[in-house]
């Protein structure tokens, strides 16, 4: 699956008429070279969800046969559902098996095919070292290969896991008592279930200390066509 659903506010005026994944980094849409190396990783069909400026997706990307793939494009309404009720809107489609997960605004030289086909528990996540903009990072990589989300040193998710969908299950006892969740239809964040996965050691990671950036500014998005970071062929 491919979280496409996003605003993309801070990258404005741009995503005013692209929706963020659609966004072109040295020469093709972002979400593109997520697809190439899906499809050269031996992935057949990605679920991409969408919300903002949605129906340009189908229309950019066709139906996938270009890369070898079949792309289902699941519509959450003129509001996303966030990362957590994104999964949960898509499980229908997506199945009991475990798959793999890449936010579409992430821009990276990981190779896919690293990712395990199903996780030790209930996720697999990708980690980097934590981002100038975001130095607090998300969750602490112990050495036995388990994530949690205290400790230090921290590192930042970077938008890539194997998940398997059991993360969701008894997704209300989690999220119920957070003040900011919505219910109808349901709209949380992934973060709180994968806390909850770590408590129970249920969680592992690696850390990917090649190139990676969160195209989620106007100037991260002018370095990367700058090549002041390198990216995937560059």
């Amino acid at each position: 699956m491919i979280f496409a659903a996003g605003r993309g506010e801070r990258l404005r005026p741009l995503t005013d008429r692209l929706p963020k994944p659609l966004v072109p980094v040295r020469g093709k849409p972002l979400i593109v070279w997520h697809l190439e190396k899906l499809a050269a990783c031996g992935v057949e069909e990605v679920v991409i969800n969408t919300s903002w400026l949605g129906e340009q997706l189908p229309r950019a990307l066709g139906d996938g046969a270009r890369w070898g793939l079949v792309l289902r494009f699941l519509d959450e309404g003129p509001r996303p559902l966030e990362t957590g009720g994104g999964l949960l809107h898509a499980l229908p489609v997506l199945g009991r098996q475990p798959f793999w997960l890449v936010n579409g605004d992430v821009f990276t030289d990981f190779d896919f095919c690293r990712l395990p086909r199903r996780p030790l528990g209930l996720a697999h996540l990708v980690m980097v070292p934590a981002a100038e903009h975001a130095p607090a990072g998300d969750f602490h990589l112990a050495a036995d290969g388990r994530l949690h989300a205290e400790g230090e040193p921290r590192l930042t998710y970077a938008g890539i896991g194997c998940f398997d969908p059991a993360l969701l299950d008894g997704w209300e006892e989690v999220i119920g008592t957070l003040p900011e969740a919505d219910r109808q239809p349901p709209r949380f964040r992934l973060a709180p279930l994968l806390r909850a996965a770590m408590r129970r050691g249920a969680v592992t990671g690696e850390l990917h200390r090649g190139a990676w950036t969160d195209v989620g500014t106007a100037e991260r998005l002018a370095a990367l066509e700058a090549g002041d970071r390198a990216g995937p062929g560059g």
